[in-house]
Parts: C-alpha cells; sequence; structure tokens
C-alpha cells in the first residue's frame, strides 16, 4: 500500500454487543475492498479477524483485530472489538487510540446492554460515529424500533440516511436519501454489484420527508446550504455531504444507514460514509499532554512535521516474542529507532515495523502519522505508554483498565511444569491488564482474576490448548471490595526503638466515604510546609498501600476518601519509619471506628424471553436476589431488565435454558459494587 496522505486515513473501530454483527460485517469490508476474495463466516469458525482458535470454536471475538484496507483511495485502519462484556477492556483500548466508530446494532434486538457499554466508552473518548442497522432481513426486524432505542438508551441523536426497502425476508435494499436513489443488491455475485434505480412509489413521500430532516441538521452546519435551503433551491449531495460531514464530527448527530452483513447488503454504502463523514487524523484537535520533566500542560499537531508520538495500546506475546500495537499521532517512525517512554522513562530501539493484518504480519521500513501498526523490539513498553523522542518529551493520557470481578484457584498436575507456568501467566498479565495473578499468603494456592467465567475459562483453555500447561482451575469466586459507612478519624503517636534507633512520628488521618463507583481518594489538609516534600510523598504512599487490604476479609478498599489531617514533625527527632509506622496505625484505627463494610459485584442483566415462559424466568430471578427495573414488550417477546449480585449467577446460563425450554437469553454487564447481603459489616478479621 503506497504512502496515503493523512486526510485520506480513517482509523475506525467496529463496537457493538456480543452478536450484532460485528464481526461479519468485518469480514465484508475486508472483501469488498479486495484484502480477502474469499468471505469468512463467524458460525464456520472462518471469519479472518477472529483468527485465534479459541474464537473460532466459540463464535466469538475475544481480542481486538487490526487490518487495512482501500476504499475510494482512502486508507481504512480497521479494529474488529469484542461484544462480550469480559473482554470489555479491549474496546476501552481500541476507542482511546482511534478517530471514529461505526456503531452495529441489531435490527432485532436494538440496543442492547453492551450496545450501551460500548456507546458511553466511545463518549468517554469523544469518538464521532456512524450506527449501522444490521440484520434488517431477520424476523422482527424494526428500523424505526431502533433510532428510537437510540434516542431513549444512548441519549443519541440519529439521523436516518436511508430507508430500507423490505423488511424481514423482503429486505432487499435501502434508499438512499443523499442521491434520491434506491439501491439494490445482487444476491448471485455476494453483493459485489448493485443497481441504483428510483426510489419506488410506495416510499417516495416517506423517502422526501426524511430527506427534509436530513437537510435541516445539515443545514445548521453550513451557512451557504442554509441559504439556499431557505430560498427553496435544490441540495445537491456534494454540498449537503460536506454539511453532515461537520455536524458528525461536530457530535451533533449520528448518521445512521442500513442493511444485512450476513445477506451482503449495504456494505459499500457504510465504506462510502466512512470516507464522507468519520474523521481523518488532522481533522481532530491538537494533543494535549504534560512534560514529564515540569509537569506542565503541552500540546502537539497531529502532523509528519512534529516530533514523533505514539501510544502504546496493546501487547501481544506470538510465540515468545513480544509485539506492541502503537497508534502513532504525530511525526514517524523506522525500523531501528530509538523510542524515548516516557511514562516509564526508559528507552528502547525499535527492531522492526509490522501492518497487521488480524494475526498476520506486513513488514514496513516505515510508519508514519495516522498509522496503526505493531512493533517488535519494545521489552519494557506497556499498554497505555507514551513514546515520543527524548528531547522533546510528552506524556498522553494513559489507558484505565477496569478491576476484575472473579477469582479462581488454578493448579498444577505436574510440578515440573511451575516455571513454565510462571512464565506463561507473566505473558498473560502482560497482553491482558483486566488479567491479574497473585499468590493467597494464607493457602499458598495461585489465584487468576479477571472479569467473569468466561474470561477465566478462556485463559484456562489457552493454558491447556495453547501453551500446553496441564493446569485444573477450582471453582470460581466472587471478587469483593470493602468501603466504610461513616466518617471517622484517628490519630497515632509512635515513639519506638527499632535497630537499635528510635522512631518517632505522630499521624493523623480521617477517612469518609464516597459515593458507589467513586473509587479511592487521598488528598492533604496540611500545608506544604508543614512537612518536608519526602514525608508528604511517604505519607500518600503508605495510605495507598494500606487500603490494598481492608479490615473485614482483607478486600481492597474502594468509595473512600482519605485525608491526612494532623503531622508533627520535629527536627532531630522525627524518623521517616516513625511516621510511615504512624500512619498505618492511624489508618487502621480510623477505619474500624468508620464501620466498615463489604461490598459485591452487582450485574446489570437483560433476559430476552417468550411471553410464556416469563413467570418462571421471574421466579429464578427473584430466588437470586434480583431487583427487577422493568419488563418492556417486544414483539412476542419479553425484556427483562433486572439488577442481581454476581454470586447468584453461577450455572444461570444452565438455569435459564431449562426455564425456557431453551428459548430465553441473557447478557449481563458489570455495574458497580454494592453492599453484600448476609457477609460481615463491621467485625474486623
Amino acid at each position: 500500500m503506497s504512502k496515503v496522505p493523512i486526510h485520506r486515513i480513517r482509523n475506525i473501530g467496529i463496537i457493538s454487543h456480543i452478536d450484532a454483527g460485528k464481526t461479519t460485517v468485518s469480514e465484508r469490508i475486508l472483501f469488498y475492498t479486495g484484502v480477502t476474495h474469499k468471505l469468512g463466516e463467524v458460525h464456520e469458525g472462518t471469519a479472518i479477524m477472529d483468527w485465534m482458535r479459541q474464537e473460532q470454536e466459540r463464535g466469538i471475538t475475544i481480542t481486538a483485530a487490526a487490518t487495512t484496507c482501500e476504499w475510494e483511495q482512502h486508507q481504512i485502519n480497521l479494529i474488529d472489538t469484542p461484544g462480550h462484556v469480559d473482554f470489555t477492556i479491549e474496546v476501552e483500548r481500541s476507542l482511546r487510540v482511534l478517530d471514529g466508530a461505526v456503531a452495529i446494532f441489531c435490527a432485532v434486538g436494538g440496543v442492547e446492554p453492551q450496545s450501551e457499554s460500548v456507546w458511553h466508552q466511545a463518549d468517554k473518548f469523544n469518538v464521532p460515529r456512524l450506527a449501522f442497522v444490521n440484520k434488517m432481513d431477520r424476523i422482527g426486524a424494526d428500523f424505526t424500533g431502533v433510532l428510537a432505542e437510540m434516542r431513549q438508551k444512548l441519549a443519541a441523536k440519529p439521523l436516518p440516511l436511508q430507508l430500507p426497502i423490505g423488511v424481514e425476508e423482503t429486505f432487499r435494499g435501502c434508499v438512499d436519501l443523499i442521491s434520491e436513489e434506491a439501491l439494490l443488491w445482487h444476491d448471485e455475485d455476494r453483493g459485489m454489484r448493485y443497481d441504483r434505480q428510483p426510489i419506488p412509489a410506495e416510499l417516495a413521500e416517506p423517502a422526501a420527508q426524511a430527506r427534509e430532516v436530513v437537510i435541516e441538521a445539515a443545514a445548521e452546519f453550513d451557512e451557504t446550504l442554509l441559504e439556499r435551503y431557505v430560498n427553496g433551491e435544490a441540495i445537491d449531495s456534494a454540498a449537503l455531504r460536506r454539511a453532515l460531514r461537520h455536524g458528525t464530527l461536530a457530535g451533533a448527530f449520528v448518521p445512521v444507514l442500513c442493511g444485512s452483513g450476513l445477506r451482503n447488503k449495504g456494505i459499500q454504502s457504510l465504506l462510502d460514509a466512512v470516507v464522507a463523514y468519520l474523521p481523518a487524523p488532522n481533522d481532530l484537535s491538537s494533543l494535549a499532554g504534560v512534560d514529564p520533566r515540569t509537569q506542565e500542560r503541552q500540546e502537539r499537531q497531529r502532523s509528519l512535521k512534529e516530533a514523533f508520538t505514539a501510544v502504546a495500546f496493546k501487547v501481544e506475546i506470538e510465540e515468545g516474542r513480544k509485539l506492541t500495537y502503537l497508534r502513532l499521532y504525530a511525526g514517524r517512525l523506522v525500523p531501528g529507532a530509538t523510542v524515548y517512554n516516557a511514562t516509564s522513562g526508559l528507552s528502547e530501539r525499535v527492531a522492526r515495523i509490522f501492518r497487521m493484518h488480524a494475526h498476520k504480519k506486513q513488514r514496513l521500513e516505515e510508519a508514519r502519522c495516522g498509522d496503526i501498526i505493531a512493533v517488535a523490539g519494545l521489552k519494557e513498553t506497556k499498554t497505555g505508554d507514551t513514546l515520543c523522542l527524548a528531547e522533546q518529551p510528552i506524556i498522553l493520557d494513559g489507558i484505565t483498565a477496569p478491576q476484575p470481578v472473579m477469582s479462581a484457584a488454578i493448579e498444577l498436575r505436574s510440578v515440573a511444569d511451575e516455571k513454565h507456568l510462571k512464565e506463561v501467566l507473566a505473558h498473560l498479565e502482560m497482553e491482558d491488564p483486566t488479567f491479574h495473578v497473585r499468590e493467597d499468603e494464607e493457602t499458598g494456592e495461585r489465584i487468576i482474576s479477571g472479569m467473569g467465567e468466561l474470561h477465566l475459562d478462556v485463559v484456562v483453555t489457552r493454558l491447556r490448548e495453547e501453551f500446553s500447561v496441564p493446569v485444573r482451575m477450582g471453582q470460581p469466586q466472587v471478587v469483593h471490595r470493602e468501603t466504610v459507612q461513616q466518617p471517622a478519624e484517628a490519630r497515632a503517636r509512635v515513639a519506638r526503638e527499632l535497630g537499635g534507633k528510635m522512631q518517632n512520628g505522630v499521624v493523623g488521618v480521617r477517612c469518609e466515604p464516597l459515593p458507589r463507583g467513586a473509587g479511592f481518594l487521598y488528598g492533604s489538609m496540611l500545608a506544604a510546609e508543614a512537612l518536608p516534600p519526602a514525608y508528604h510523598a511517604l505519607i500518600a504512599e503508605t495510605v495507598r498501600n494500606a487500603v490494598q487490604s481492608g479490615p473485614l476479609l482483607g478486600y481492597p478498599l474502594t468509595d473512600l476518601r482519605v485525608t491526612l489531617a494532623d503531622a508533627v514533625y520535629v527536627e532531630g527527632e522525627s524518623t521517616e519509619v516513625g511516621f510511615r509506622l504512624a500512619t498505618n496505625e492511624a489508618f487502621q484505627a480510623a477505619i474500624q471506628k468508620a464501620q466498615p463494610l463489604l461490598l459485591e459485584p452487582i450485574m446489570r442483566v437483560e433476559v430476552v424471553t417468550p411471553e410464556d415462559f416469563l413467570g418462571s424466568i421471574l421466579d429464578d430471578l427473584n430466588e437470586r436476589r434480583g431487583r427487577i427495573e422493568g419488563i418492556d414488550v417486544k414483539g412476542a417477546v419479553r425484556l427483562v431488565r433486572v439488577l442481581v449480585p454476581l454470586a447468584r449467577l453461577f450455572g444461570y446460563a444452565t438455569s435459564i435454558r431449562s426455564a425456557s425450554q431453551g428459548r430465553a437469553t441473557f447478557t449481563m454487564q458489570f455495574l458497580r459494587f454494592d453492599a453484600a447481603e448476609g457477609a460481615p459489616q463491621a467485625v474486623p478479621r
């Protein structure tokens, strides 16, 4: 692929709920852009983007896969992301480095739980989006209903640029409101060709009305277009597209298209929309970061002329070799170059540069601003690190990984595999920031933690099949947190002899609860000059270490603010060890006074069931301490929205099949940690 000007680059992600058709759409994009010459199918295990053995066997996307294709003289760098909540980190780190996204919605399922999650993740990074209503050929497809749910559940402003021609088994194409034509795809050549015809008579009036809405929305972003519209002049397609692009980049609305990925209808129109409406790298604002030397705010333009700047957003271990995925925001990179990791303060050498096509690599002699690449040779770089030039350092925003909610013990069948297991687990931790490994101090067990049952099962299966490590996994256990219920203060004075020296320190701290989901905050009421700078840092570090183990069952503390309220420093008497001991004692005493509380993970669950089985489904959810939020009617089925403690959802897949004769389905996502029922609340361990 020749070097493409930056204004002709599109960095996009495909995001949605599981089974909405992301990978199927991605496979069609590769087919129609000429990257592949055979359609890969998820249900057959032949999808190019689902390259891992686990993905092919399970029929789901587990890891975000990157590829590059060309369309209308534009380079499209595409990342296909997972839809399952257990692999949400793949969506998070992809959206961190992408410029635009295509949200896929199932025409039958509408806006499903994980669709909401990925939409809000995109909101967090201000990523402009298109929406594609997929599966218009399915029984129960409802294009208008999906638009309504986007408004209601996502607080979005969908702007349809197409109307479907036919629905369910009669779906055959769409009306293009921009060009005022009907697009009808050919089935015999797998959708490679499509005809442009006059709009069918029965859709002429709805299409005219819908086009008026499009013009009105676009006119707000183009004064010339507005003037022509007010004067009743004809609006040409090119002018309309330019104005729509401005509105899309501003986030004023979300252009919506429709089709059927599996039936090969609508993908070319989607590619046209990606080129027309989603941003090029230089359409976006300058990069905001900090200078690691001075901590002052710094900006950098997205340009080839600027100093090399990139973010490492993914690490992959391939046959023992480390590949680091980078998004280049400025400058260029060549093999053999030395790069500075501003996050860690280390310098490393880039050995090779690759353009990735899922798991296949293409060697590059140069990467440029706007590219998404993988490099070999960066041994110390981690997910979220900023790479730049040592003489022009900058740290950009990193990537925040959610905390695990489920753990399980694993054990080896043979002690001889211990060294190999440690190496593999270290690799998996490096790849996946939501996967953690620790040793239980009391039992000596090795505990793995992740985002859910599926996440842990995938890890253990990979250990056995991919890395040939024979392990057994125990029953998954829920990961808890601890917090406090009321404010409390405590003061500790330490004056004791340790190591032949008197250690002195006086520290007072205040603990108070924060709202659910707020996390941990630390602050100080003391003036900077009240203590030497090293002592301020020492106290903060001691508190942060202390909150990793709560007083009830040893789980990390959260939703908690700790404030340094008092400290007495005496020159020549106070010591760092004394202050560390005093901080620990004051913190532990304050936590005990603040009434510790055990928290458990609460999941938002959505169950789709035929009405005949609604009663048995609700009975089962009540037994699981489910709190019903609402029951919606969607055609012949009922959608039950309910909050359930994760601990009560083990084995739910089997129960729901039994309760509905296999006809009900469910999805769940982590919502928050909340008070655990029947667990220790104020009795310390």
